[in-house]
């Protein structure tokens, strides 16, 4: 009986395999630490070979878990990591390791890039913004410092392309990528001014084919079922980006909705459903990506902050290395249980937090890579406490800075990531935005969206709304209201909150030369 889908996330930091019914009920889940290698002048690559042996080997662990899985399962789809390039040879072997989308090298040149006349006409073909971790930019960057590697390479691809490759032997990208990078939003197709526009015209070969994994799938190949110990000839999806499969799996797809979904994680990610491509809102920074969800002609526009949670983790580590210092023996998971106590203790909005903690500055919604985190307002009556709601304020407060790049905030938000479990940050946040809020008892939401994707490619489910309705309406809490009184609170704050970012930038840039690091 074929009564189970594996959906495989292949993230920065893990790769897991999950094992889900037909119904969207987990069974089961398997996974292994990824790593990757930082090089000097920015570069951040990880070993294709290895990302899929790795990725073999969690699915292998999985049916050592459930050894009757192989000839249960009914499907299987791969997501992964956003961003970034994986170059292929003419045999199918990697022409290189991987780029990630951490990857730098490119920095100085998208700058130069984005203060192009040219620009504004590719934002408005692709509406969404340049950065060093794209594959746009990184290509241009090979073409100009490494040639021999595009020449020797035959396909550009992404993580996830690259594990479906190993899977069916099949060269693609799916239409969320493949659009971002190189397409027009509103034709889900690729444009060749696009592509002109990173002087790429002459290697326009090794960019892929674009495959929408819920239209159609592939067989798992001989080589892959001898790997992975699966059943040669399994139907195999390629899934969409990972940030797109975990909003489809966190509740962001729902029909007539005005929706969106937080993932309040390392980094922080803010996504408005959109309908159609007549309702993308484009702001004058020209920041943010708008993605193809798996509906034909719905998307999600989205705004990320390159610090989320790190801001929490590192007020956290700066406890535990205070209690250290003094013999008390503390780590960051030992402080979590008191984070909602010490949150209701403090006084909303005594001080105000710029939450650009990551040492490469901020991409959403305005690009700085000087932009670095700070507290405004301080006084001596200022605890712990205090500092720790300013930072969860701060976060909230950037939030609604990313929904206002892209229209406006919608009505509900589905909220996501381990940080999501804190009743005071859902309420910050829930006033802060002016929105509803609800969360997803979800634990693999990526996962589970790249299995839905497999649902209905496979004709499990006749449309995304009626699996969505099996898979994640079940798994909603409950509306959580903003307090309104919180709400006229945060409302007062945010213009400062605006204005003291404002008055910094110049801070941060003056900084960052007296350091030597300014680009």
């Amino acid at each position: 009986m074929k009564d189970v889908i594996i959906g495989i996330d292949a993230g920065t930091s893990v790769i897991k395999s999950v094992a889900f019914d037909l119904n969207g009920r987990q069974i089961e889940s398997h996974s292994i630490p990824n790593s990757y290698e930082t090089l000097p002048g920015g570069g951040s690559v990880q070993d294709m070979s290895r990302t899929w042996s790795d990725t073999a080997e969690t699915v292998r662990g999985l049916i050592q878990k459930l050894p009757d899985l192989a000839s249960r399962v009914a499907a299987i789809s791969v997501t992964g990591q956003g961003d970034g390039t994986w170059l292929i040879d003419k045999n199918g072997e990697p022409s290189g390791p991987g780029w990630l989308w951490l990857d730098a090298r490119a920095a100085s040149l998208v700058n130069e890039l984005r203060s192009s006349q040219e620009d504004e006409a590719r934002f408005n073909i692709t509406a969404t913004g340049l950065a060093s971790c794209q594959q746009g930019p990184q290509l241009k960057w090979m073409q100009q410092n490494d040639p021999d590697l595009l020449h020797r390479s035959k396909f550009a691809m992404h993580c996830k392309d690259w594990l479906y490759f190993k899977l069916t032997g099949r060269v693609g990208t799916d239409p969320s990528e493949g659009n971002f990078s190189f397409g027009d939003f509103r034709t889900r197709q690729y444009n060749d001014d696009v592509i002109e526009f990173f002087g790429l015209k002459k290697f326009k070969h090794l960019i892929p084919e674009m495959i929408d994994g819920a239209a159609e799938y592939d067989a798992l190949s001989p080589e892959a079922s001898r790997q992975t110990g699966l059943l040669q000839g399994t139907p195999v999806t390629l899934g969409f980006v990972d940030v797109i499969c975990t909003a489809l799996g966190a509740g962001l797809y729902e029909e007539n909705a005005d929706i969106g979904c937080t993932v309040v994680g390392s980094t922080g990610m803010h996504m408005r459903l959109v309908p159609d491509p007549g309702a993308v809102e484009l702001n004058s920074a020209r920041t943010g990506y708008t993605m193809q969800m798996p509906i034909p002609g719905v998307l999600a526009q989205m705004q990320s902050n390159m610090a989320s949670t790190l801001n929490i983790d590192w007020l956290l580590d700066v406890a535990v290395d205070l209690l250290g210092s003094l013999g008390i023996e503390k780590s960051r998971p030992d402080l979590i249980p008191h984070i909602d106590r010490w949150l209701a203790e403090a006084k909303p909005a005594s001080t105000i937090y710029q939450p650009y903690i990551s040492e490469a500055g901020e991409r959403g919604p305005f690009v700085d890579e000087n932009a670095r985190a700070g507290f405004t307002g301080l006084s001596t009556k200022h605890r712990f406490g205090d500092l720790l709601r300013s930072v969860v304020e701060g976060i909230a407060f950037a939030g609604r800075d990313c929904y206002a790049a892209m229209g406006s905030t919608p009505s509900e938000i589905r909220v996501t990531g381990g940080a999501a479990r804190s009743e005071q940050l859902r309420t910050v946040f829930g006033a802060v935005l002016h929105s509803n809020i609800r969360t997803s008892s979800r634990k693999e939401a990526g996962a589970a969206g790249a299995a839905m994707i497999a649902a209905v490619a496979i004709g499990q489910y006749p449309s995304m709304k009626a699996c969505a309705d099996d898979w994640v309406t079940p798994l909603l809490g409950d509306v959580e209201q903003p307090k309104p009184a919180l709400t006229e609170t945060y409302d007062a704050y945010f213009d400062s909150y605006l204005a003291a970012r404002a008055a910094l930038s110049p801070v941060w840039s003056a900084m960052a030369t007296s350091r030597g690091t300014s680009v």
